[in-house]
């Protein structure tokens, strides 16, 4: 048993809206795999292990990260499901401890901050830390829903589900999360596909967890940039401006 950090990294996807036949995660940025960025991140926070759940084009995906575990997520059921897939590597690893999740597709994301988000799940005992961000302009995140005493987050809600005094807020979901191990094994055996998108999401383990009297907590970025996501060509661009600003203020972050 210890007591590091795991990572899950999410790398799966195929990015039909990056107009290639790339996987998604190997697009470089500042000449370096997206999901490169996301390991390195990874590992300075103190990572170990290290489980990307590959799919698309994963002998590719595979061949640039040899120093981390793989699980195989052969279908894309959603979320839930790639992270139920590496929990088996987990196991084996016999870890227990802060789990992070993160999306291979965002580069940006710092080592400080993923420090920060298990270091929040330690002190707070949470089954769940998500990571938030505010933004100007929030529309097409999914809002963070805090309750109003104690500040633990009652729920997200997706852009289409808002009421007009959700859609005010500013606070939204960045995708990123710190789970406890065994509150994550457990409520993922609990997780279902009844939804129109017959996935399994991993956001429905903040239900699951608060129903079993679990506190799910959040931690918000210091700089909303960390959570850019890389979709398209145009913001796989703007995530690499940021970190060429990033690089000529610090070379050594290459």
């Amino acid at each position: 048993m210890t007591s590091a950090i795991a990572a899950v990294i999410l790398a799966a996807g195929e990015g039909k809206r990056m107009h290639s036949d790339l996987p998604k995660v190997v697009h470089l940025c500042a000449g370096k795999p997206l999901v490169r960025w996301v390991i390195d991140a990874a590992r300075e926070a103190g990572a170990e292990p290290v489980v990307a759940v590959v799919g698309h084009g994963a002998d590719l995906v595979e061949s640039l990260t040899p120093d981390v575990a793989h699980a195989l997520q052969q279908v894309r059921r959603g979320t839930g499901d790639a992270v139920r897939c590496a929990m088996p590597a987990l196991k084996d690893a016999g870890f227990s401890g802060p789990v992070l999740v993160l999306n291979g597709d965002s580069p940006l994301i710092t080592a400080e901050t993923l420090a920060a988000l298990a270091d929040t799940q330690r002190k707070t005992g949470a089954a769940m830390v998500a990571l938030t961000c505010k933004l100007e302009n929030p529309f097409g995140y999914g809002r963070i829903v805090r309750d109003a005493e104690t500040g633990d987050v009652l729920r997200i809600v997706e852009q289409k589900d808002c009421t007009p005094e959700q859609a005010a807020i500013t606070e939204c979901n960045a995708g990123f999360y710190c789970f406890d191990a065994d509150a994550l094994a457990d409520a993922l055996t609990h997780l279902t596909s009844n939804n129109a998108q017959g996935e399994y999401y991993l956001t429905d383990v903040l239900e699951l967890s608060r129903a079993a009297g679990r506190r799910v907590v959040a931690y918000t970025a210091p700089d909303p940039r960390e959570c850019l996501g890389v979709n398209t060509p145009e913001q796989l661009a703007a995530a690499e401006a940021v970190m060429l600003e990033r690089l000529a203020m610090d070379p050594a972050k290459e």
